[in-house]
C-alpha cells in the first residue's frame, strides 16, 4: 500500500541565516514520501540564491513573490501548487526533528476520517540555538507536568494559546474544506484552530519534533507591539467564535478570550478592535463594573493605562 505524500510549504522572509537549516530539516526526513515547496515572499536579503541554489541541487518547487503576500496569502499559493494528503506550514527559521513527518502520519492515518490536525511538543531556541524550554512544561526529567487535551479541543482553543503553531501537521480535506488560511487577516494560527476545531479531532504526541527560534522580529512579537496589526484580526476572529458557538460553556470560554484580547487591545491602543470586542461582550449579555471601566478607558484612549491599573 503506498504511503500518502505530505507537502511541507517553507514560507521565507528576509531568513537567509537560517533558510538552510530548515530545507535541509525537511530533506533529510525519514519519511521519504515528502513534497517540499518554498516560498521566498519578495526578501531584499540573499534568501532567493539559496533557494535557487539549493533547490538546483535538491530539485524542490519554488515560488518568488514579486511583491510581500504576507503568511495567508503566500500558503495559500503553495497549498494550491501542493499534491499530499497531509501539510506542514513550516517557517523557514524553525526547523523539523528526522522523524515529525513519519510519526504525525501514523498518528493521522491510525486515528481516522474525523481527526483533521496532529501536533506535538516543541523546542524553543534563542536566535544563537541554545535551548531556552519546551513548549510545555515539563520535570527534571522530561515528564509533562500537565495533560495535554486532544479529541475535541474546541472550547480549550477558543480559552488559551495551547498550540505550537510549527508543530501541526494538517489534513488536506480540512483546508480544502476552510478554503485555506483566511486572507484577509495579519496571521493564520488563532483563525484555523477555531474553524478546524470546530468539525475536526486534534492528536497530540508526547514528544519534542520540531526546534522553534525565537526570535525578537518575529510575527508572533508583533502583537504586543503599539498600534499592531494583530489586534484586529484577533477580534475578528473571536467575532467567528461567537457565530460558531453552540452552549453556554463554549460562550463562556469566549468571554475570558475577549477580556484577555481586550485587556491588550486597549494597553497596545488598538481602538478598533477594542470597540469591536466590547460589542462582543454585549452580545453575549455580559454587563458588570469591569465592562464600565473599559468602555471609559476606550473613551479617554491616552488616560487608559491608570484606569487599567486601577483594574488590576
Amino acid at each position: 500500500m503506498a504511503k500518502p505524500l505530505v507537502s511541507v510549504i517553507c514560507l521565507s522572509f528576509n531568513q537567509e541565516k537560517y533558510l538552510k537549516q530548515a530545507i535541509e530539516s525537511v530533506l533529510d526526513q525519514t519519511y521519504k514520501e515528502v513534497e517540499l515547496i518554498v516560498i521566498d515572499d519578495a526578501s531584499t536579503d540573499n534568501s532567493r540564491a539559496i533557494i535557487e541554489h539549493l533547490a538546483g541541487i535538491h530539485k524542490f518547487q519554488t515560488i518568488f513573490n514579486r511583491t510581500n503576500l504576507g503568511n495567508c496569502k503566500s500558503f495559500n499559493l503553495g497549498l494550491r501548487r501542493s499534491h499530499g494528503k497531509y501539510l506542514i506550514d513550516l517557517a523557514a527559521d524553525d526547523r523539523l526533528l528526522q522523524d515529525r513527518i513519519s510519526i504525525g502520519v501514523k498518528e493521522l492515518e491510525h486515528r481516522g476520517a474525523s481527526f483533521g490536525v496532529h501536533f506535538c511538543d516543541v523546542e524553543l531556541q534563542d536566535e544563537t540555538g541554545n535551548f531556552i524550554s519546551t513548549h510545555f512544561k515539563r520535570d527534571s526529567e522530561g515528564k509533562l507536568l500537565d495533560k495535554i487535551p486532544e479529541g475535541d479541543i474546541y472550547t480549550h482553543l477558543i480559552e488559551r494559546y495551547l498550540i505550537c503553531a510549527p508543530s501541526m501537521m494538517m489534513s488536506r480535506k480540512v483546508l480544502e474544506e476552510l478554503h485555506g488560511y483566511d486572507e484577509e487577516l495579519s496571521y493564520e494560527d488563532f483563525d484555523f484552530w477555531i474553524r478546524s476545531s470546530r468539525n475536526y479531532k486534534y492528536a497530540f504526541s508526547d514528544q519534542v519534533l520540531v526546534k522553534k527560534l525565537t526570535l525578537k522580529n518575529s510575527l508572533s512579537s508583533i502583537q504586543y507591539q503599539r498600534k499592531n496589526r494583530h489586534a484586529m484580526s484577533t477580534a475578528r476572529v473571536c467575532e467567528k467564535i461567537f457565530a460558531l458557538n453552540k452552549s453556554d460553556a463554549e460562550h463562556k470560554a469566549l468571554l475570558k478570550r475577549i477580556n484577555y484580547e481586550l485587556k491588550w487591545a486597549l494597553i497596545t491602543e488598538n481602538w478598533e478592535a477594542s470597540g469591536l470586542l466590547l460589542q462582543l461582550k454585549k452580545k453575549l449579555g455580559h454587563k458588570s463594573v469591569r465592562m464600565a471601566i473599559e468602555n471609559i478607558a476606550l473613551k479617554i484612549k491616552p488616560q487608559w493605562y491608570w484606569v487599567w491599573k486601577m483594574m488590576l
